[in-house]
């Protein structure tokens, strides 16, 4: 198991490593056709470089997007299986932990909470591994209040740390009713950037494919680099549609640089929903 554990890891590298020279001379191509299409002189990077560029361009086809990426092969088959999603707290969690991890397996369907005991992160993503679970999400808490989600993909990532606030339990929305617990229509809102959709991607994945007369709707807006966490119902009366919030309700902050492709890996790479002096 550890030897195909790091084998696994070094030929991610690797592909990762390719992906970006790839990535790189595809800048280059790109700047080279801009630098033709408008007429003016060449960065002087690129002098050495412009023949072969050149020719390289002929072959291409138009309208091409650029390298694709194989950060996002953990979901190229999601949607063939149910995703099996583990919620866990720290060590020692108080009560309105334990209740907030309770709802959010309401939120998310077929998801189970794990009780941490003194178990260490090593073992629970060991554990789950071997358990074939696809998402591990961990809670945390300052003086009682939620304020921090770990979110990791499994076998291999990727893996997310956000900040949590604003946390909200079911009891406290106003006009709770009842809520389905079948899949939910997710909706993604203003995650338009490279980080918004590598975010919606880790999130949306979490749910399984839901029924077109399914009557729940999880949103995920961004607002000022906050995910707005929002799970209503709604119902349809002649014409209008009235939504029902049904709680829980929550907001995630991503941390600076801390979207790492493998569980237990250091980040090699910054990402940031816009750019900031604390987040380049």
């Amino acid at each position: 198991m550890l030897r195909r554990q790091a084998r696994e890891r070094r030929e991610y590298l690797q592909r990762r490593a390719q992906e970006e020279r790839l990535r790189r001379q595809q800048d280059k191509k790109e700047q080279l056709r801009q630098a033709l299409d408008e007429n003016r002189l060449l960065p002087t990077e690129l002098r050495r470089q412009a023949l072969a560029l050149q020719k390289e361009l002929e072959f291409e086809t138009p309208g091409e997007n650029g390298v694709t990426g194989s950060q996002d092969d953990e979901y190229r088959w999601a949607g063939l299986e149910l995703p099996k999603v583990m919620v866990t707290t720290s060590r020692d969690p108080s009560s309105r932990l334990r209740v907030f991890a309770k709802e959010l397996c309401l939120v998310i369907p077929g998801a189970r909470r794990l009780n941490r005991g003194r178990a260490e992160v090593g073992a629970l993503v060991s554990a789950c591994r071997a358990a074939g679970v696809t998402d591990l999400l961990v809670l945390h808490e300052t003086r009682g209040q939620p304020d921090g989600l770990v979110l990791c993909h499994l076998p291999h990532g990727p893996t997310a740390h956000f900040t949590l606030s604003g946390a909200v339990l079911r009891h406290e929305v106003g006009g709770l009713g009842g809520a389905p617990l079948g899949a939910p229509h997710i909706l993604l809102h203003r995650l338009d950037s490279a980080l918004g959709r590598r975010l919606g991607t880790i999130l949306k994945h979490l749910f399984p494919v839901p029924r077109p007369q399914t009557r729940r709707v999880v949103t995920f807006a961004n607002e000022d680099d906050v995910i707005l966490v929002r799970n209503h119902v709604y119902r349809r009366q002649g014409k209008t549609v009235e939504l029902e919030e049904v709680g829980p309700r929550f907001q995630l902050r991503r941390e600076c640089s801390q979207v790492s492709p493998w569980p237990s890996q250091t980040p090699q790479h910054l990402l940031s929903l816009s750019p900031s002096p604390n987040c380049p």
